[in-house]
C-alpha cells in the first residue's frame, strides 16, 4: 500500500513539472504571425513580387525558392567567348614592286571568356552584359539542355554593360519580365547563372539598396554617357554570373547581373544589377534599331549634400541639383536653370543622380516629360520638357539611316576641313565608336581615319560603310593616325 502511494506521488510531481514546463514555454515563445489566408490571398501580378509561403511543423511561415528556381533556370544560359586580336605586318619589299598590301601576313592571338545570358524571346533573342561579349570573334551558347548554338551579335550599349545577341533557334523557354520600380529594400531574390563555369548555379539574397552608382562603367570614351542605377544585393554573384538573370521569387526577372564589390575578384558580399526597366528599353532599341536611342534632358547634375544644401540655403537635401543647363537642350526650352534642384520625373520622387539617370534612361528622343522642380526661390513648379538626343534633335534615327553609319562593329564621321588641311589630306573617313566587330578585332581605334578601301580612295561615310557591308571578300584598308601616320589593314569577311 505504501509502494502504490510512492508511486501515485511520483507519478502526479512529474505531471506538475510537466505542466509548468509547458506553461513556461508557452508564455515565453514569440507569438508566430497568422498565415491564414496567404496562398488564397496572394495575388501574382507581373511585375509585383509574389512570395510563397509555405508552413512547416512549427508554424513558421519560410519563403519557398523552388518554383521561382524552375521557371527561370531554362531561360538562363552560358554564353562563352573566342577572342582573336589580329595584327597585320607589312611586307616592304613585296609593297615596293606590287603595290601596297602586297604580301603582308596577318597574325592572330587568341583568348577566350564566359559568363551568362538570359533569353528574352522564344526566337532566340539573349540578353547579357556588353562586357561578356566584348571584343568576341566568336560567341557560343550553352542551354540548360546542353545543346550549343553559334550565336551573333544585335547591338551593344557600353553605356549600360547590356548586349543582345541571337541564336537560330525558336520555341525556347523564353523567362518572364517583371517591374523593378516595384523591388523593395530586404526582398529575397535569386541570382541565377554559371559562377566559374559551374553550370545552371542558384542563390538566394535579399535587395540590399536600390538606384546605386559605383562608377563601374566610366570610360575613356567620350561618346559613352554612363548610366549606373544598380541593384545592389548580397546574392553570391561571382565571376561567369555576369550577364545572367536576378529574379524575384514569382520567378519574374527584375535584373541583369553585372558587377561585385570584391578585393579578391571573388564573391564578398554586394553584388549588383541592372533594373530590368531600364534594360527592356535598351533591349528593345537594339532589336529596333541596331543602336539606343536615347533622350537627354540637357543638364548637368550632382546629388545634394549637407555641405551644398548650407551653401544655397536649401529647406532640405531631398531632389538631385542642376549644376549646369546646355544651352538649346530640352531643359534650357523648358525655362530650368543652373540652381534649380530637380525633385520628381512624373511621379516618382528623386534623391539621387543615378535614379535620375535611370528614369531618363528608360524614355527616348522625342518624349515629353513632366519635371517637377524647386527654384531658386524655393518655388516648386512642374515644367514639361521634350527630350533630345546628344545632337540636340526629337527625331528617331531610322534603321536605314543607321545602316549608312555603321559596318563591322564601328560608326564613322566626316573629317572636318581643318582635319583634312592639317593632315594634308583631301579625303577620308575617321572611327567614331567602336562596339565588338572586326574592325576592333583588327585593332583598330577610335579616331583612326580610313583613308582607303581597296585601294579606292573614301570620301563620304555611305560610300565605305556600303563597301563593308556588302563585301564577300577580302578587304584592304589604307589608314592614317590622329597624327599623320600612313599603314595598312588587310582581312577577310
Amino acid at each position: 500500500m505504501k509502494k502504490n502511494s510512492s508511486l501515485k506521488t511520483i507519478a502526479l510531481g512529474f505531471t506538475g513539472g510537466l505542466m509548468a514546463i509547458i506553461i513556461f514555454i508557452g508564455y515565453n515563445t514569440p507569438k508566430q504571425p497568422q498565415s491564414k489566408g496567404l496562398l488564397s490571398d496572394m495575388v501574382i501580378n507581373r511585375g509585383v513580387t509574389a512570395p510563397i509561403y509555405r508552413t512547416n511543423f512549427t508554424g513558421l511561415a519560410t519563403t519557398d525558392f523552388k518554383e521561382a528556381s524552375i521557371k527561370s533556370i531554362n531561360s538562363v544560359v552560358h554564353v562563352t567567348t573566342k577572342v582573336v586580336q589580329t595584327t597585320f605586318q607589312r611586307d616592304i619589299f613585296q609593297e615596293f614592286f606590287y603595290g601596297p598590301g602586297a604580301g603582308g601576313k596577318e597574325y592572330k592571338q587568341f583568348g577566350a571568356g564566359a559568363g551568362s545570358g538570359v533569353i528574352i524571346s522564344s526566337e532566340g533573342y539573349i540578353v547579357t552584359n556588353n562586357h561578356v561579349i566584348e571584343n568576341a570573334s566568336e560567341i557560343e551558347v550553352t542551354l540548360n539542355d546542353n545543346s550549343k548554338y553559334t550565336a551573333k551579335v544585335i547591338g551593344t550599349d557600353p553605356a549600360t554593360d547590356i548586349a543582345v545577341i541571337k541564336i537560330e533557334a525558336s520555341g525556347l523557354s523564353a523567362i518572364v519580365l517583371g517591374n523593378s520600380d516595384h523591388l523593395a529594400i530586404g526582398e529575397w531574390v535569386l541570382a541565377v547563372g554559371n559562377p566559374f563555369n559551374l553550370t545552371s548555379t542558384v542563390t538566394a539574397g535579399i535587395v540590399s539598396a536600390k538606384a546605386r552608382n559605383i562608377n563601374l562603367l566610366n570610360s575613356p570614351d567620350k561618346n559613352v554617357v554612363p548610366i549606373e542605377s544598380f541593384i545592389q544585393t548580397d546574392a553570391a554573384v561571382n565571376p561567369g554570373n555576369s550577364g545572367g538573370a536576378l529574379v524575384n521569387t514569382a520567378g519574374e526577372l527584375v535584373g541583369i547581373n553585372t558587377a561585385i564589390a570584391s578585393q579578391t575578384g571573388s564573391y564578398s558580399g554586394y553584388s549588383f544589377a541592372v533594373p530590368v526597366n531600364l534594360v527592356q528599353k535598351v533591349m528593345r532599341d537594339l532589336i529596333d534599331y541596331g543602336i539606343v536611342q536615347r533622350g537627354y534632358l540637357g543638364v548637368q547634375i550632382t546629388d545634394i549634400t549637407q555641405e551644398l544644401k548650407t551653401e544655397n540655403n536649401m529647406p532640405n537635401l531631398k531632389g538631385v541639383y542642376i549644376s549646369k543647363v546646355i544651352d538649346d537642350g530640352g531643359a534650357d526650352k523648358a525655362g530650368l536653370r543652373e540652381g534649380d534642384v530637380i525633385l520628381k520625373i512624373g511621379t516618382k520622387e528623386l534623391n539621387s543622380s543615378a535614379a535620375l539617370q535611370e528614369e531618363i534612361g528608360k524614355m527616348r528622343p522625342g518624349d515629353k516629360v513632366a519635371v517637377t522642380i524647386r527654384n531658386s526661390k524655393g518655388e516648386e513648379l512642374t515644367k514639361e520638357i521634350i527630350l533630345r538626343n546628344k545632337e540636340g534633335f526629337t527625331k528617331l534615327v531610322s534603321k536605314e539611316e543607321i545602316k549608312k553609319n555603321v559596318a563591322l562593329g564601328a560608326t564613322f564621321e566626316n573629317l572636318s576641313s581643318s582635319e583634312k588641311k592639317s593632315l594634308k589630306i583631301n579625303h577620308g573617313v575617321k572611327i567614331k565608336t567602336l562596339n565588338p566587330g572586326k574592325l576592333k578585332s583588327l585593332g583598330l581605334k577610335e579616331g583612326v581615319i580610313i583613308t582607303k578601301i581597296n585601294n579606292e580612295p573614301v570620301h563620304d561615310i555611305e560610300q565605305l560603310t556600303t563597301k563593308l557591308n556588302d563585301s564577300n571578300r577580302g578587304i584592304l584598308l589604307e589608314i592614317m593616325s590622329e597624327s599623320g601616320k600612313r599603314d595598312y589593314v588587310g582581312f577577310g569577311l
